[in-house]
């Protein structure tokens, strides 16, 4: 027998089919696995053996729902998900995305991905090279690339309608039949190209950063049922879709009606907002969808999705007011001690909040909806650790108290606001949504919201929150954890060399220090193209990961190997 390129030997190995575990070696040739022993070693001889010493060994992660289309134009690293063993991502989602895209149409794609996913816009026009038009131009450039991770992605509903309308496209006119059908032939040649989907937003929640509605939010359904018809004609594909359902029967009959057109698999963003149980009258019309032989299912979120703020964030409790916003182009050493002299403070919190934040400051509840971000973070807070209870039980006032828990740190304490997954305090509605079985995970906006979310870690509180540290409730195998972010999230894309630890499986892996794994504490580091800046946050416990059978990150640290690659269907 040949020689093995790779043997992990000793491993507690869950293989992400959620049988259970093994103690075994695994054996790596040509990027594949190609041996598996659970009754003692493997002994054909390897070039490199990695030893597990009794770590868990599973599959590599799958995110299906990043927004890494510009960063993997001008970076060869997919943080933060590289951070978190993730193998594979999934971009282009919520059908915002940089192609097809005509010239005169590169600002306006960048104010939506700006607005939408809270990307800088000098970033992206200092990283943005442009040398594509087409999606298969693009899907062409990125093929060149080398990653740390592969890369998957989806045709963006937002750019396609501009591509195709111009300004009538972003003005969110009613398409033509001629536009629908150019539209339908463009979404074919992608999916050719090597596309995993197709993707689309219709809530008020997208805007571009000049406050206008994202283009597809109304678009009608002889356009979407055209874009469902042209993965018909492509004969594979998936659907990825974002909607309010402010008309939960009418919105939903239309998702149906694309499916069947289709006959291709629909993910749908599912989360809890504040009315604590809307969310499961849409899962109720997946549920019956599922079970009269439609694939739909609710894309889901482990932890609450919240905003992070502080002086080094894009946002804070008192952004908009005149004498907090007046500081905000001075170095942060600089506005702290502004902040820190009485006077001003009083004048802050005795000013008004402006009306584009009045929303979020509403949400945050007088402080009982903030939380100080501890290391390692806690993603289901108690009440009574709140800020707002902190300074009752001090007899402070309690915007007062945020104000100068705000200056701790020198400025960079990062202070937590839940807005989805959190309205009764608990994370019951997350373990009941992990659990049913039309879900699968997403949502975690690996690449986006860099100021204000960083939500890529979700995974590593997949498994550490629900598999192992919960106190406040009843957690999850972790077994079944593990299949839900690999063998489930790759299946729900339709990769299906990828996300077990099986013969002929990519040899995509990640040794783990279980008891010591942890996400790390956000912070603000500026590495974006124009020194932009972005919330990081690393992981401590991911011992190694392999990337078709190279490693790539040990202990946290990146190694010199780039294995991912554009993957096209």
């Amino acid at each position: 027998m040949s020689q093995l390129d790779l043997i992990v030997r000793g491993g507690r190995v869950i293989d992400g089919t959620g049988v259970g575990e093994f103690t075994g070696d695994i054996g790596v040739r040509d990027g594949r696995i190609v041996e598996i022993s659970a009754n003692g070693p493997i002994t054909t001889q390897a070039k490199q053996t990695v030893t597990a010493d009794g770590a868990i060994v599973a599959p590599g992660f799958v995110d299906i729902h990043t927004h890494y289309d510009g960063q993997a134009t001008w970076s060869n690293r997919m943080s933060p998900s590289s951070h978190h063993g993730v193998t594979s991502v999934v971009m282009g989602n919520c059908g915002v995305g940089f192609a097809p895209v005509r010239p005169t149409d590169h600002d306006l794609l960048i104010e939506l991905m700006e607005g939408v996913e809270d990307i800088p816009g000098v970033a992206l026009n200092e990283g943005l090279s442009w040398d594509w038009e087409s999606f298969p131009d693009y899907m062409d450039y990125l093929s060149k690339r080398q990653f740390d991770m592969d890369v998957g992605a989806q045709i963006p509903h937002a750019a396609l309608r501009v591509y195709v309308m111009g300004q009538r496209g972003a003005d969110r006119e009613p398409a033509t039949p001629e536009d629908i059908a150019q539209m339908r032939q463009l979404t074919v040649e992608a999916m050719a190209a090597g596309a995993l989907g197709f993707t689309s937003s219709r809530t008020l929640n997208h805007r571009t950063s000049r406050g206008e509605p994202t283009p597809t939010l109304q678009a009608e359904v002889d356009e979407l049922l055209g874009m469902a018809s042209a993965l018909k004609t492509a004969g594979r594909g998936v659907m990825e879709m974002i909607s309010d359902f402010d008309d939960l029967e009418g919105e939903f009959s239309m998702l149906k009606q694309m499916v069947d057109t289709s006959g291709r698999p629909m993910s749908i963003s599912l989360a809890q907002g504040l009315s604590p149980h809307g969310w499961r009258k849409i899962l109720d019309k997946i549920e019956q969808a599922s079970d009269s032989g439609l694939v739909m299912r609710g894309q889901v979120a482990p932890r609450p999705i919240g905003i992070l703020l502080g002086l080094s964030a894009t946002l804070a409790p008192f952004t908009t007011r005149p004498s907090f916003t007046e500081l905000g182009q001075l170095p942060l050493a600089e506005r702290c001690l502004a902040l820190a002299d009485p006077a001003r403070k009083a004048r802050i919190l005795a000013e008004e909040t402006g009306r584009g934040f009045a929303r979020l400051y509403h949400l945050m509840d007088e402080g009982r909806k903030i939380w100080l971000m501890t290391d390692p973070p806690n993603y289901e807070p108690d009440p009574k650790d709140s800020l707002h209870a902190q300074a009752t039980q001090r007899g402070l006032e309690p915007w007062s108290y945020i104000y100068d828990v705000l200056l701790q740190d020198n400025g960079l304490s990062l202070l937590y606001t839940p807005f989805a997954n959190y309205a009764e305090d608990n994370l019951d509605c997350c373990r009941d949504m992990i659990l049913h079985k039309d879900t699968v995970m997403g949502l975690g906006d690996g690449g986006a919201h860099v100021g204000t979310i960083c939500d890529a870690s979700f995974i590593t509180t997949l498994i550490t929150h629900w598999g192992r540290d919960r106190t406040r409730g009843e957690g999850i195998d972790l077994s079944t954890l593990i299949k839900c972010q690999t063998q489930d999230t790759a299946r729900a894309v339709e990769l299906f060399d990828r996300g077990t630890l099986q013969v002929g499986m990519k040899a995509d892996i990640n040794i783990i220090d279980f008891d010591n794994l942890h996400a790390g504490l956000p912070k603000i580091v500026n590495d974006l193209p124009a020194g932009g800046a972005r919330l990081q946050q690393e992981a401590r416990g991911y011992e190694t990961t392999i990337v078709a059978g190279e490693v790539t990150y040990i202990r946290g640290e990146a190694t010199d190997a780039l294995p991912g690659r554009l993957i096209r269907k």
